[in-house]
Parts: structure tokens; C-alpha cells; sequence
């Protein structure tokens, strides 16, 4: 955690009334408890949370069984050329170290022959079946994270939204937190800090958050939303059409279309 981004993110994102997240239980007819998802504002992408593979590619050996022979005192390589150290160390959310490089959901899918998203499905742990096994994706391939972008992801996310806000970096905004982040203790007072998108970029390192992007951040106008579900790999964005089309032909954010999902 970055410590000067940290005191920045708790001084300048103080916690919000739970009413603030009135208008997006009105517009999704649904309780927030992984996020709530909007619709399009017009429009609507999804944003792709990050893979990274190997300099060595995917491995025959799945993460469960790679991660028990090395727990059971295995070679200090049981997969030559891979430090075990390359695969467990390293902190959620981060790159995951200079032996690793961005693997495109584009790119896996055409070696795999799995679309990046089946038509009426939403990409999830689901995605890429000939990949899943009860063990795990290969060693050598680190899967997307589930409920939170990682941070060269939000950090572009904010930029992009900043370059799309009337007010720009000034943009009053509100994040909220799901039940689900915050161990599951308290349903009923929903979890909101409000802050600007100039200060967006610190929340990651929220010391009140414990690594978690928001669930939903939206502009305090609602010209956009988006939402990271609990149990998703991508992010939606809804906002206006030029927004959208500016993830779509972003060279870092890999975003996508679903037009059952808009």
C-alpha cells in the first residue's frame, strides 16, 4: 500500500449517507449486495479485468496440484525454469512481477478456441471452460480478478472518466462498497464515501477498504456508473456513447460490447 495515497484517500473520501445509493436501487430494482448494475446511460461496456502469463506460457500442471507438490517440500523447480515464487508472491491487484506479461482476453480466446464472452453469459469464473479444471487454470496463466480491477486498470478507468466528465478532474463522485467487502456483517447501512475524480486514483489504497475497488462509483450528475459485481471479471460502464467508445479503442483497457448486457 502506498502510504502518502493512503492518508490522501482517507482524508478526501469521508464515508457518505447510505441514501446516496437510492437512485441506483430505484434504477436496477435489486439490493446492491454484489454491486448494482445499471444499464446503459445510454450506453453501456465492459471493461476487462487484467490476465497476466508467464514468460514460459501455460503449463500441463494445474494451480491446485502445482501448489500441493510445492507445500509437500517438491524441487525447489518442480516445473523447471518457474520459481515457485513467481506464482504466490506478489500482492492482489498489482502486476505481478517483471517475468509476467498482460495476456489479452482477445488473444486467449483465439488459442483457445472460447469466445471471451458466450452469448447471454456475463464473463465470470466461466469463462474459458477449456481452461477449467477442478484444480484450477494452468500454472503460468494468472486468471482475472473477481470483484475488483486491477490498479493499472482503475488508474486508466479514472483518467478516461476524467477526460469524460464536464467538470473533469473537479467531478464530484460517490463509490460505494458492497456488504460482501466488508465481511458480510452489516446489510442494512450500505457503505458510501464521496470524493472527486482527482482524488479517485487513491481510493485503491483506502486504508479503510483493504484493497477493494468500488463496487459502484458514479458521478454525483449520473452521467455515468460503474459497477465491479462481486462475482465478475469485467467492470460495466454506463454512460454516454463517446465514454464507450473511447474504452473500446483504449490501447491499455481491453473493453467490450455485450449486447444482451447493455
Amino acid at each position: 500500500m502506498n502510504e502518502t495515497s493512503a492518508a490522501r484517500a482517507a482524508a478526501r473520501w469521508p464515508l457518505a449517507p447510505a441514501g446516496e445509493t437510492d437512485w441506483l436501487r430505484e434504477l436496477t430494482d435489486d439490493d446492491g449486495l454484489t454491486g448494482f448494475m445499471p444499464p446503459g446511460l445510454p450506453d453501456a461496456a465492459w471493461v476487462l479485468h487484467s490476465m497476466y502469463e508467464h514468460e514460459l506460457g501455460p503449463t500441463d500442471t494445474p494451480y491446485l496440484a502445482y501448489q500441493r507438490a510445492v507445500l509437500n517440500g517438491g524441487e525447489p523447480e518442480i516445473l523447471p525454469g518457474l520459481d515457485p515464487a513467481d506464482v504466490f508472491t506478489g500482492t492482489v491487484g498489482e502486476h505481478p512481477g517483471p517475468r509476467w506479461r498482460r495476456l489479452r482476453w482477445a488473444e486467449l480466446s483465439r488459442r483457445t478456441g472460447d469466445p471471451v464472452a458466450p452469448e447471454g453469459r456475463l464473463p465470470c469464473h466461466r469463462s474459458f471452460p477449456s481452461l477449467r479444471e477442478s484444480g484450477g487454470w494452468p500454472v503460468g496463466i494468472s486468471g482475472p480478478s473477481e470483484g475488483r480491477l486491477y490498479r493499472a486498470d482503475w488508474n486508466r478507468l479514472v483518467d478516461m472518466l476524467t477526460e469524460h466528465s464536464a467538470q473533469g478532474p473537479d467531478t464530484r463522485c460517490l463509490a460505494y462498497y458492497n456488504p460482501l467487502l466488508q465481511g458480510a456483517e452489516d446489510f442494512d447501512n450500505l457503505h458510501v464515501r464521496a470524493g472527486t475524480l482527482a482524488d479517485a486514483a487513491a481510493l485503491y489504497d483506502h486504508p479503510g477498504e483493504d484493497g477493494w475497488t468500488p463496487s459502484n462509483l458514479w458521478a454525483q450528475d449520473r452521467s455515468w456508473v460503474l459497477c465491479t459485481d462481486y462475482d465478475l471479471w469485467a467492470t460495466k460502464v454506463a454512460g454516454s456513447t463517446a465514454l464507450v467508445e473511447a474504452l473500446l479503442d483504449d490501447m491499455e483497457i481491453e473493453a467490450l460490447r455485450l449486447p444482451w448486457a447493455t
